[in-house]
């Protein structure tokens, strides 16, 4: 029997668990997962004759190694800023290592330490990163096979809400953590190359430059920067491209409002604002406006989005902002954790409710004096709030990549990430029989 170690057990770790029980009798697994809350493992379990729920602090590096030494392969699902630590112990315990995350600097430097280890320490094998890593290189392959010249890939992937349950006009809601959302783009600028020309957007920008998407049967997307998309010309080896983007997915409207909140300083996270418990959505909107007597919060506020952007006041009249009769809970607590309470009350998951992952790649190739455009798009709706699409896109790559490494079907050694045949393959082709598809579709653009 061997044993794989699951380190974390909170929203994307569900599928994950659910995939390696069902898995487990098949291959002789035993599947052990740790959490802060026990109970909640043992839920996700629910008493799997395969399943052992552990309680000892993951984060401890003494506790941790005693469980590591004991397994055939570790999986972490903690908070990304641990991994390193994990893979130390994971290198010197001679243990297969699985993170959904970015590889980081301290990540990789750890390369040459995991091959002499014997070990795998495979990366970004999620969603995003993950599935967009591996969609992507099914297609980069198949051009660059066929001897077609690569001239521009966009990509873009964003966690929304099904159709049926977007039931607000900012047409979104949280599907992962709000904090996450509240500060999205705040971490530098967004890198991008356009035509051989080097952009970067700051995030008073960010959501200003707007790419508009459609996805049949789905409808109309609106997409913006998301990080630096310039490293990834090493990592899919195509260091000549014209023209490479990377994005986030969100409904018409969306962006344009959240602009907003950043032009306001709502978004701030740095400025504690004293008493904060005593302000009202109104009060709180009202102190980032300018100082008009005899004028209304609402005038004020129609002032500032000037006539051109009015057609946005419904938005956040919906979310509450123009309320006096309520206070916030937190106090001395910064804009965007106010902004957050504020949000959260107003678009989290509703019972019932179910969340859709939207993957949308564009390339556009030469081959013999001919220009092509090749769209593909892949959209999943969830289960259910435990099961959900995020969840589900996750989890399934890792669950898979875990049975590659511990039956000897996948080969590579040291710090990694899925964008060789060999692993990205049957990892693409498995995920088809959980509807985690993508649909392509090519089309002459220029005849030269």
């Amino acid at each position: 029997m061997k044993s794989i170690l699951i380190l974390g057990a909170g929203m994307s770790s569900s599928s994950l668990i659910k995939y390696l029980l069902s898995h487990a009798k098949k291959y002789d697994w035993n599947v052990q997962v740790v959490d802060q809350d026990v109970e909640l493992v043992k839920r996700k379990i629910n008493n799997h004759e395969r399943g052992e729920a552990l309680a000892f602090n993951a984060t401890n590096s003494e506790e941790r190694k005693i469980r590591i030494a004991k397994a055939d392969l570790v999986i972490s699902m903690l908070p990304a800023r641990y991994h390193v630590e994990v893979a130390q112990d994971c290198i010197e315990l001679k243990v297969d290592l699985i993170t959904p995350s970015y590889i980081s600097k301290e990540m990789q430097a750890l390369d040459e330490a995991a091959r002499k280890a014997g070990i795998v320490i495979m990366n970004e094998i999620g969603v995003d990163p993950g599935i967009d890593h591996m969609s992507a290189m099914k297609i980069i392959h198949a051009i660059q096979k066929k001897g077609g010249e690569l001239l521009s890939f966009k990509s873009f992937c964003g966690g929304l809400i099904a159709p049926k349950y977007d039931t607000n006009p900012w047409h979104y809601k949280f599907t992962w953590n709000p904090r996450n959302v509240v500060l999205a783009g705040q971490g530098g600028l967004a890198c991008f190359i356009e035509k051989n020309e080097y952009k970067y957007l700051p995030y008073n920008r960010l959501f200003q430059k707007i790419d508009r998407i459609k996805i049949q049967k789905f409808g109309a997307f609106e997409g913006y920067a998301n990080r630096d998309a310039l490293r990834y010309r090493k990592t899919y080896g195509i260091d000549e491209i014209p023209t490479i983007y990377r994005g986030t997915l969100r409904r018409p409207n969306f962006c344009q409002g959240w602009d907003v909140f950043i032009e306001l300083g709502m978004t701030d996270d740095q400025t504690r604002i004293e008493n904060s418990h005593l302000l009202s959505p109104r009060t709180f909107l009202n102190a980032f406006l300018p100082y008009k007597a005899n004028v209304s919060v609402e005038e004020k506020f129609k002032l500032f989005l000037r006539a051109e952007r009015h057609y946005l006041f419904e938005q956040f009249e919906w979310l509450g902002l123009f309320e006096s009769n309520v206070c916030f809970e937190k106090t001395n607590a910064s804009p965007a954790e106010l902004l957050e309470e504020l949000l959260v009350k107003k678009l989290n998951l509703e019972p019932g409710d179910k969340d859709m992952l939207v993957m949308y790649h564009k390339f556009k190739y030469r081959l013999n004096g001919v220009k092509y455009q090749i769209e593909s798009s892949m959209v999943n709706l969830g289960e259910d709030q435990i099961y959900t699409s995020m969840s589900n896109t996750v989890g399934l790559p890792v669950g898979i990549a875990a049975k590659m490494i511990l039956s000897g079907n996948l080969h590579e050694k040291g710090v990694t990430l899925p964008i060789n045949k060999e692993v990205y393959e049957p990892i693409l082709n498995e995920l088809k029989s959980y509807g985690i598809e993508f649909t392509e579709s090519e089309k002459v653009i220029n005849i030269i």
